[in-house]
């Protein structure tokens, strides 16, 4: 089940990251944005997701529905429930939520070094739009087209509606 987070579990929204990210401080040589994140103020401005499982949670979404794009800011799942296609479910969700608030598009950053999830993100039919240095990480950004697949990928960063 994906819900909203609840103000109550900001605690457990960042073990989830935490926990998701640990293996990164090293790749990176510091801790990972998500890491440094506030979820008890993305709770309240009702931008956390929380994905259940066997009566835990265990993974975690963090969608911005700004001005210019909508932002898959961050998607983590613990580790022992990493492989078994929750991330995927998580994605899935964040791209059916840009539809829903009325969006052609989807867009989301990685650091540059987490090679992997680029790689996911491009199987998945993201596109690399730019890359650029923010609040001292390295970042990829990606986008994908969300309505029609051959869609003008400069057409979808504005609302359909």
């Amino acid at each position: 089940m994906i819900r909203c987070a609840r103000p109550g579990e900001a605690g457990a929204v960042r073990g989830v990251v935490l926990s998701a990210y640990e293996r990164y401080v090293a790749v990176i040589g510091t801790e990972p944005g998500p890491m440094l994140d506030d979820y008890a103020v993305r709770i309240a401005a009702g931008q956390v997701w929380v994905l259940e499982d066997a009566g835990a949670i265990a993974g975690i979404l963090v969608l911005e529905n700004g001005p210019d794009c909508f932002l898959l800011d961050n998607i983590a799942i613990r580790p022992d429930r990493q492989g078994r296609g929750l991330g995927r479910l998580l994605l899935d969700f964040s791209e059916a939520e840009a539809v829903r608030c009325g969006w052609g598009a989807i867009t989301l950053y990685t650091h540059v070094l987490m090679v992997e999830n680029i790689a996911i993100y491009a199987a998945r039919g993201y596109v690399e739009r730019e890359r650029r240095t923010e609040k001292g990480f390295d970042r990829v950004y990606m986008e994908k087209p969300l309505i029609g697949s051959s869609a003008d990928l400069s057409a979808t960063n504005t609302k359909t509606h």
